[in-house]
């Protein structure tokens, strides 16, 4: 099994539950994190990535770290100070439509939404509410392209466009698709060399359907529009995607690993959750596992089982423990004989 890896994590893109994933590999493996400095969730986000961001980097003595999965803006050349040369790095897109409309939910104080009463008001005239000279303007526009380090407002032309993917594809191993998360999901543990449980997940940190609407075609265009460099990124890595499956798996085998997969989160939720499903933040009764509410968004968490046998209960706890009471979990285990 690969054991050091870069993982970009690009907003709003299921990438929480990824981050899940890797913190479960890298906590029964006892890797290590390579954790902003004091702790955060983020590396000083929104700023290009820095190694000296990590917490017991010292260019000095640099100490490589197993596992970077924390939410960066990708710079490779800082990024390579923390982690081997041979780290796999993979990250996750997701269709800039729904991106867009989740995160004028999710970051409804952002400068660029706060004034505008719907998405469809921002879109009409954004230029009358998003200013990209302001600190928290990426989330408004192209945030994957930020995300990925490059210039959100830049020009749409057909070679910067080029320049961009080929950046991408010469940093990164593999890019996986949010809309098909399970398909992606198998071909992470393929190239990972994992087993089918570490891969295994519960959605997290996802929204309330009572939030979500079908957009008009009229917005979808516009949203496209507005988000061109984002739209680009998607739809070339969206059939690189398709290509790596046929090449690396193909249809057959890939339908059967979706379905055992499926089935063994069924056994799970059957095992460790309480009516097997995502419920309200109101509901949860263990404030411990009650996920950040952020924006306007109502963001969905877990109950689980009473009465479950010790061990089980962790492996449970594990696959529905929020992001956030997880990464500082980890931060405090890894850095405890510091803290005393």
């Amino acid at each position: 099994p690969k054991t050091d890896i870069v993982f970009l994590k690009v907003h709003k893109s299921a990438s929480s539950t990824v981050m899940n994933i890797l913190f479960r590999f890298g906590e029964t493996h006892n890797l290590t994190f390579a954790f902003p400095v004091g702790g955060g969730n983020q590396l000083f986000y929104p700023h290009h990535f820095m190694a000296r961001f990590v917490q017991g980097f010292s260019p000095r003595s640099p100490r490589h770290f197993n596992i970077l999965c924390h939410h960066m803006r990708f710079l490779q050349s800082e990024v390579q100070k923390v982690v081997s040369s041979s780290a796999v790095y993979f990250s996750i897109l997701r269709n800039p439509v729904q991106l867009m409309e989740s995160s004028f939910m999710y970051y409804k104080g952002a400068s660029a939404f706060s004034r505008a009463r719907s998405l469809e008001q921002f879109l009409s005239q954004p230029h009358l509410y998003y200013n990209p000279a302001n600190g928290d303007s990426h989330y408004a526009r192209n945030l994957m392209t930020f995300d990925f380090g490059f210039n959100p407002n830049g020009e749409v032309s057909a070679k910067r466009v080029q320049l961009m993917l080929e950046a991408i594809e010469a940093s990164f191993d593999l890019v996986l698709i949010s809309e098909y998360f399970d398909e992606s999901m198998v071909l992470l543990k393929e190239m990972l060399c994992w087993d089918l449980d570490s891969v295994v997940s519960f959605p997290l940190n996802i929204r309330d359907s009572s939030t979500k609407s079908p957009l008009p075609d009229t917005i979808v265009e516009k949203i496209k529009n507005w988000n061109r460099l984002d739209w680009e990124i998607y739809t070339h890595f969206n059939r690189t995607f398709w290509e790596r499956i046929d090449r690396d798996i193909g249809r057959a085998r890939l339908e059967r690993e979706v379905t055992a997969l499926r089935e063994r989160r069924t056994e799970l939720a059957r095992t460790c959750l309480q009516g097997m499903g995502s419920v309200a933040p109101k509901d949860i009764k263990d404030s411990s596992l009650r996920p950040l509410q952020h924006g306007n968004a109502k963001i969905l968490g877990y109950n689980l089982k009473q009465g479950l046998d010790p061990q089980t209960e962790r492996v449970c706890r594990r696959l529905v423990t929020p992001e956030l009471q997880y990464s500082s979990a980890l931060y405090k285990r890894q850095f405890a004989q510091r803290h005393p």
